[in-house]
Order: structure tokens, then C-alpha cells, then sequence
């Protein structure tokens, strides 16, 4: 169902379909530029995946996008092909193409649910700061909600980043709430919430006391199982870099618990790189 945009309409989408073809709105555009967000990409390509591999009681458990090149504020197409049908398990595939270009792909893997095994598996216990009250957010403000939060911190600040973030050994979170649909007239499934919550993970992990040189290349997000309700938390779980190349993992979260975990690569930048457009509020 799509957020209110605080005026009792429907606030625009980040893409009207004509046809085969997504149309971009300007809102689509991310911090690196004028490009279409990552965040974005992975949830158009979590919708091809999962139309062409979801049902029959098939779990979304793995989902690997590669952001192979800066995809333009322009019209672009998405295309699927299943690449293994198995009793299971299904593997799909999904490619977004500009000007016959492949701008961006990605890999997923379908799991039959069945009987859980018995037994108990060591975790690593994780708390996450309690979901804040953002009623009051609106899209005028930014195109999704994201609470930054440090480890000595329960309240967390909206767009907070540069607050939160920027602090030397704190462990990391963030809540992330969609405020509009992805394609108009086009429902939001949980999976494709998680997927588009899953690039956060680059900025959370990556995100220094020098700001955010890293630009991430790729995103992987696994799941036990789908999220319930619009928030889909995470937990940064480490950051390793060296000579200009990062890797950052984090643990997924609903409002009940741990989801699953996400993982990003990514490339150092220069000072000044990352440049969000305002409406994004990150501060």
C-alpha cells in the first residue's frame, strides 16, 4: 500500500511503466550524481526476480545485485530468465538495460519452505534500537524514511548519518521505512522492501569518521524469511578496508527479529564525492 504524502494523495512513484519500459521520476535520483539510486535499482531488479521465480511456496533466500555502470534518469528495461527449475530450488536472473546496454544485473535464489529442523544453531545475539515514532515524516521531506542510530544512542536522529555514523568504534543501525510506491499502481511486496532496504547496508558499514568515501559496487542480501511490516531494520556486523577497497556486512531486521544478512563491497572516492540531493535528509 503507498504512504501518505501528507497532503491525503498518493506520492509519486519512483517510476511509471509504459509498457515494457520503467520510466524514471527525478526522485529516483541518488547521492552519486545524476544517476538513478542503487537502492533503487535493487528494488526494480527484486521485483523482475521475483515475478519470474516467487509462488509456490518458494522462499526468496538470496538476492546479488552488481551495479555494473551509472544508470541515467532515463527510460530502461528489465529482463528475466530462469535459470534453473528444480524441485527445491529456483535460480533466476534479471538484467536492467538502457539504450541496449546492460546497466545493472542480478542473481536470485528461490528455497521451497518445509519442515524446520530441530535443534538449536549459535547466533550472535543482536539488539536493535526500538522503531521510532516517524508518523509525523512526510515525502516532502525525502523520498524514504532513514533513522540512523549509534550504540549509545535509543532514540537515533532522522537522516542522522553524519551525527550517528561518523563516530569511531560504535556499532551501527538503521530503521528504513518506504514512503512511496516503486512503479505506480504497482503494490510494494515485502521482498521488494527488503531489497530495497539491502544497499543501505554500503552506507551503514561504510560510513566513517571522514564521512562516506566509499562507493559500493555490488550488494547481497540473504533471508530466512520475509519481513513483516514496512520497517526493515539493520545492524552493522563490520567493516573491513584496505588499499581504496571496503567490505561492510550487516544483520536484518523486522519488527519481530532477525531476518537474515546483508553484505556490500565497494570502492574508495574522493573527498566531496558523495553529494545527496537535500530531500534525501541525510545530514
Amino acid at each position: 500500500m503507498a504512504e501518505p504524502d501528507g497532503t491525503g494523495g498518493t506520492p509519486p512513484a519512483y517510476f511509471v511503466a509504459d509498457g515494457d519500459v520503467l520510466i524514471p521520476d527525478p526522485v529516483a535520483q541518488g547521492p552519486w550524481g545524476p544517476t538513478i539510486s542503487g537502492h533503487v535499482v535493487g528494488g526494480i531488479l527484486a521485483r523482475a526476480v521475483e515475478r519470474a521465480g516467487g509462488g509456490d511456496d518458494l522462499q526468496p533466500a538470496r538476492l546479488t545485485v552488481d551495479l555494473l555502470r551509472p544508470t541515467a534518469i532515463a527510460p530502461l528495461e528489465v529482463r528475466t530468465t530462469v535459470q534453473r527449475e528444480g524441485r527445491r530450488i529456483r535460480l533466476v536472473d534479471a538484467e536492467l538495460v538502457q539504450d541496449d546496454d546492460v546497466v545493472s544485473r542480478a542473481s536470485a535464489v528461490f528455497l521451497r519452505r518445509g519442515d524446520h529442523p530441530d535443534g538449536e544453531v549459535w547466533g550472535s545475539p543482536t539488539v536493535m534500537p526500538p522503531i521510532p515514532d516517524d508518523s509525523a515524516v512526510s515525502t516532502d521531506e525525502m523520498p524514504f524514511v532513514l533513522w540512523a542510530f549509534g550504540s549509545d544512542s535509543d532514540s537515533g536522529t532522522l537522516g542522522g548519518t553524519g551525527v550517528e555514523w561518523e563516530q569511531a568504534g560504535l556499532r551501527k543501525f538503521a530503521w528504513v521505512r518506504e514512503l512511496r510506491p516503486l512503479i505506480t499502481g504497482d503494490p510494494m511486496t515485502p521482498f521488494v522492501r527488503a531489497a530495497l532496504a539491502g544497499d543501505v547496508t554500503s552506507a551503514l558499514t561504510h560510513w566513517g569518521t571522514g564521512g562516506l568515501r566509499y562507493i559500493n559496487a555490488d550488494f547481497t542480501m540473504t533471508l530466512s524469511r520475509l519481513p513483516d511490516g514496512p520497517y526493515i531494520g539493520l545492524a552493522a556486523d563490520g567493516h573491513h578496508g584496505s588499499d581504496g577497497v571496503a567490505s561492510g556486512s550487516a544483520t536484518l531486521f523486522d519488527q519481530h527479529g532477525p531476518i537474515g544478512h546483508s553484505i556490500a563491497i565497494a570502492l574508495g572516492q574522493p573527498p566531496g564525492a558523495f553529494r545527496p540531493p537535500g530531500r534525501l535528509g541525510l545530514k
